[in-house]
């Protein structure tokens, strides 16, 4: 799809939602009036959006390789991405959950020692969760 194509299609979804509230707002505010400027707007808009789309998936594909190639390097930084995201928001997690079980566990502790193996037990638990993010995101840098 050239570039022409594509500022015009951008510009016919843009009129679709002026042109229709436009008429809205310069007449009479009633139901009626509304109803028929949402019935123009959703039409125009949705398509403009079809035609859009069957332009744009029906094209020959000239530039396979470079497509795989960007591709490739596309997939290889979403995957660094979702290993950050993973062992970071594991932590995080882990963070939260250590703090509120670690203070629990003091404070039971404090008042009867017989329960320190349980409550190390919880606090472990919630440690776990940090080092299950850091596994699954070694298992995705692995498949890189």
């Amino acid at each position: 799809m050239t570039t022409a194509t594509k500022i015009v299609f951008i510009a016919a979804l843009i009129l679709s939602i002026i042109i229709p509230f436009g008429y809205y707002l310069i007449g009479e505010k009633n139901k009626n009036r509304y109803k028929t400027a949402i019935g123009v707007n959703a039409f125009f808009f949705f398509g403009a959006f079809a035609i859009a789309s069957i332009m744009l998936l029906g094209g020959p594909q000239v530039h396979a390789a470079e497509d795989a190639v960007s591709q490739a390097a596309m997939a290889t930084g979403l995957g660094y991405i979702a290993a950050a995201l993973v062992t970071g928001l594991s932590c995080i997690g882990g963070g939260i959950a250590v703090a509120s079980a670690a203070s629990a566990a003091l404070g039971a502790i404090s008042e009867d020692s017989s329960v320190l193996g349980k409550s190390l037990i919880f606090v472990g638990l919630a440690e776990g969760v940090c080092l299950y993010g850091l596994i699954i995101s070694f298992m995705i840098l692995g498949s890189l």
